[in-house]
């Protein structure tokens, strides 16, 4: 009986930790990590955020600043506040999110607080897949590395 009771508290507990992260920031440091490894994280928790059509979370990767900048077809968009609007106008439903997937990733030390980041970006949409090529420049702060800079392209072809 001992053991059964020991074994519904520890699924209630798995159970609350697999809850709670959900919730949870999505970018925050590791304690030890390499600047390749952290960076790879907050790429994996936007992916993760995106996948879960959660824009805000998704947005924490970024420099919370208004000179942040965003660079695409349609232009520059500048600060943290354009790009959220930006993003919610352009994806307004999970259907139009689709599913993100990034690869190729190239992460390059500029300097102890600085890195460069190449990569290729995909979504899986119903109403057509769509994907293309991002440039990223990182820089690490206090509470850890964030994008202060995002170029990214779209590919012909690349659905």
């Amino acid at each position: 009986m001992h053991t059964k009771r020991l074994l519904v508290a520890f699924i209630a507990v798995v159970a609350a930790l697999g809850l709670s992260r959900a919730s949870m920031p999505v970018v925050r440091g590791i304690p030890g990590a390499s600047p390749d490894t952290e960076i790879r994280h907050v790429l994996e928790s936007q992916q993760e955020a995106w996948n879960r059509a959660d824009i805000p979370s998704f947005l924490e990767g970024y420099w919370n600043s208004p000179d942040l900048t965003f660079s695409g077809a349609n232009g520059t968009v500048r600060g943290y506040t354009g790009l959220l609007n930006r993003y919610q106008k352009t994806y307004p439903t999970p259907e139009a999110m689709g599913h993100l997937d990034f690869s190729g990733l190239e992460i390059r030390q500029l300097g102890p607080d600085a890195a460069l980041v190449l990569g290729k970006w995909h979504l899986k949409r119903t109403a057509g897949d769509v994907g293309g090529v991002f440039t990223l420049v990182f820089q690490r702060f206090r509470e850890g590395w964030r994008i202060v800079h995002d170029h990214t392209s779209e590919q012909k072809g690349s659905s």
